[in-house]
C-alpha cells in the first residue's frame, strides 16, 4: 500500500508509475473523487456532532429553566438522522476507496528500466558458460522416468495434471536441496530459521500484497476461510503485524522452508511437461526487514546470499533485472537469477528478489521507532527466493546428466545424499 500523499500531493507522479507499469491511470480519477468526497462527509459529519452536543447542551439548560424544548428535540433528532445517514454513506465511500487502493501497484524505483514485458527485461551479468555435451541432452522429465526418481503418471492419478511423485533418490534429492539452502543461509548468511504456517487468513495475504491481486492464483478454502500460501512471503510479511521494532533490532533476517501452492490460473497449456510449472512445489525463502536507508543495500545483498546457492552447485546462470511492465504487485525493484537448463535448452527463474519499500510495512503496520528523534517509521521489507527447489532440481539433473542416462551429484549435495550419483 502507498502513502495518500501519492494521491493528495504527488497525483502525477502515481499516473506515470502506473503508466510505466501498463496499468489503467483511470483509477486515480476515481480514486480522488472518491477521497474528495470521504472527506467532505467527515467534515459534514463532524459538524453535525459538533451542533449535535451544542443543543443536547441547550437542552439541559433550557430543561431546568421550565422552558419549552419540544423544537429543540425535533432538530436533535433530524440532526442525528442525518448524522446517521452520513455515517453509512461514509463507510460506503470508505469501503469503495480501499478497495480501489488496494489495487494501486508499488512505485518502480527510479533504476527500474521502462518496457511493457519479460520481453524487455535487462540481462545484468552471466555467471558460468553453459556446458558443451558430446551427446544430445536429455529433459529432466525424460531422464527423471527412466531413473525411476519422478512419476508424473501416478501423480495424475492422484491429483491431476501439474503434480510429481520424488521417488527414491529424487525424493532424497528434494530433501537434501531444502537442507542444503537452509544450512548456506543460517549458518553463513546470518539468518534466523522460522517455519510459519502455511494456511493463512485473508488479511495477512492482503498484508503482504498478495490479495486482492493474485485471488484467482491462491487456493481458497472456504469453509475455514483460509488461503494456501503461494510462497512464504505472505506467512513472513506478517511476522511482525502491528508492531513496532528497536531501531537496534534491524536488520531482522529470516529465512523459511515450506509448500508453496499456485493454480497457475493464466497458464494454460504453457509448460505442461516435467515440473517447470507445478502446482505445489518447494522453496526456501529469504526475508529481511530494515531501515529505508539501508533497503537497497540490502537487496544486493540478498542477491549475492541467492546467487551463492548457484555457485556452490556450479550451475551456469544469469541475472535478469525486471523492467516496469514485468514488476511484482508489491515490488519496487526486482532481480531474477535464472539457471540454464540444457535439456529443455531454457533459461529458468530459480529466484526473484525483491525490495517493496514500505509497500508490505504500510498494509501490516510494521513499523520501528528512531533512537535520535523517537520519530516512528514505516520498515522496508525484502524477499527472494534462495531458491525454489523445481527448477534447481531440472538444472542439476539436465546439466550434471551423463551419455549413459546416470547423473552426477554435486559435491556439495553429497554428504546430505550419501551417494556420488543417481543411476
Amino acid at each position: 500500500m502507498l502513502s495518500f500523499e501519492f494521491l493528495r500531493e504527488k497525483r502525477e507522479v502515481l499516473i506515470k508509475a502506473l503508466e510505466k507499469r501498463g496499468y489503467d491511470a483511470a483509477i486515480v480519477d476515481e480514486l480522488v473523487k472518491l477521497d474528495e468526497e470521504r472527506r467532505r462527509l467527515i467534515r459534514e459529519g463532524d459538524e453535525l456532532r459538533r451542533i449535535r452536543n451544542q443543543r443536547n447542551e441547550d437542552v439541559a439548560r433550557l430543561k431546568k429553566q421550565g422552558a419549552d424544548i419540544s423544537e429543540l428535540i425535533a432538530e436533535l433528532r433530524q440532526v442525528s438522522r442525518r448524522i446517521k445517514e452520513i455515517e453509512e454513506k461514509q463507510a460506503k465511500v470508505e469501503s469503495k476507496f480501499k478497495e480501489l487502493w488496494l489495487q494501486i501497484p508499488n512505485i518502480p524505483h527510479e533504476s527500474v528500466p521502462i518496457g511493457k514485458d519479460e520481453t524487455e527485461n535487462k540481462v545484468i551479468r552471466q555467471e558460468g558458460e553453459p556446458r558443451e555435451f558430446d551427446f544430445e541432452p536429455k529433459p529432466h522429465w525424460e531422464l527423471g522416468e527412466k531413473l525411476g526418481i519422478l512419476d508424473f503418471k501416478t501423480a495424475a492419478k492422484m491429483s491431476g495434471s501439474r503434480f510429481a511423485v520424488y521417488k527414491g533418490l529424487g525424493a532424497k534429492l528434494e530433501r537434501a536441496l531444502i537442507n542444503f539452502f537452509l544450512d548456506v543461509h543460517t549458518r553463513e548468511h546470518g539468518y534466523v530459521e522460522v517455519m510459519p504456517p502455511v494456511l493463512v487468513k485473508s488479511e495477512s495475504a492482503y498484508a503482504s500484497g498478495h490479495l486482492p491481486k493474485f485471488r484467482e492464483e491462491m487456493y481458497f478454502i472456504e469453509q475455514d476461510e483460509l488461503f494456501l500460501i503461494p510462497t512464504a512471503e505472505t506467512s513472513l510479511a506478517n511476522l511482525h503485524r502491528d508492531k513496532i521494532l528497536d531501531e537496534d533490532s534491524l536488520p531482522l533476517k529470516y529465512v523459511s522452508y515450506t509448500p508453496c501452492f499456485r493454480r497457475e490460473a493464466g497458464s494454460y497449456g504453457k509448460d505442461v511437461r516435467g515440473i517447470i510449472r507445478v502446482h505445489q512445489f518447494n522453496k526456501v525463502e529469504l526475508f529481511q526487514f530494515t531501515k529505508p536507508e539501508d533497503s537497497y543495500d540490502v537487496l544486493e545483498q540478498m542477491l549475492a546470499h541467492a546467487e551463492k546457492i548457484l555457485k556452490l552447485l556450479k550451475l551456469p546462470y544469469r541475472i535478469v533485472q525486471l523492467c516496469t511492465g514485468d514488476l511484482g504487485f508489491a515490488s519496487a525493484k526486482t532481480y531474477d537469477i535464472e539457471v540454464w537448463a540444457p535439456g529443455v535448452g531454457r533459461w529458468l527463474e530459480v529466484s526473484s528478489v525483491s525490495n517493496t519499500e514500505s509497500f508490505q510495512a504500510r498494509r501490516s503496520n510494521t513499523r520501528f521507532r528512531r533512537k535520535s528523534t523517537g520519530k516512528v517509521e514505516f520498515v522496508h521489507t525484502l524477499n527472494g527466493s534462495g531458491l525454489a527447489t523445481p527448477r534447481t532440481f531440472i538444472a542439476i539433473l539436465e546439466n550434471y546428466q551423463r551419455k549413459d542416462g546416470t547423473v552426477e551429484i554435486p559435491e556439495v549435495l553429497r554428504p546430505y545424499m550419501g551417494v556420488s550419483e543417481i543411476a
